[in-house]
């Protein structure tokens, strides 16, 4: 009555070439690499708005010299996690306003606590230290900033 199938379902899996697989290490290392250099892209501007806001030099802003030491130990860590590439750096906006500064603040507060849990699944005590210090500087100013609106 039925005619017996003579090809190949289209259903079965066809020999599929030798894809490289990457370790769970792996994969949590180039995240982690990402939301670091996302949070230095981050805290470069923010580096620049505090030394625009001094008057064009490094050193007359505590928050500019210290965000710029951030940046640093950013970059280090991002080198060091990508086989010794440091990442490139992003120009800063234009963009001059508060809220502006205000977002920033927040998106790098962000991405520090996206960075500290990729960095505790993968146990980096270096990543998980700089991202738990950087969670901490970016909330102070959101704190100051709701205690004044309250």
């Amino acid at each position: 009555m039925y005619e017996p199938i003579r090809t190949k379902s289209v259903h079965t899996m066809a020999a599929a070439p030798e894809v490289p697989h990457r370790s769970r290490e792996e994969e949590l290392d180039i995240r982690l690499a990402g939301q670091l250099t996302a949070l230095l892209t981050v805290t470069d501007e923010l580096h620049a708005r505090a030394t625009r806001d001094a008057g064009g030099t490094d050193g007359a802003a505590p928050d500019g010299a210290a965000l710029a030491a951030a940046a640093e130990r950013i970059a280090e860590q991002v080198a060091r996690l990508s086989g010794g590439h440091y990442p490139l750096r992003a120009e800063p906006s234009d963009d001059s306003s508060p809220s502006r500064t205000e977002a920033l603040q927040q998106r790098a507060h962000t991405l520090a606590g996206n960075a500290l849990a990729v960095a505790t699944s993968r146990g980096d005590a270096a990543a998980m230290a700089l991202t738990a210090e950087r969670m901490e500087a970016h909330a102070a100013p959101l704190r100051d900033r709701d205690l004044a609106t309250a």
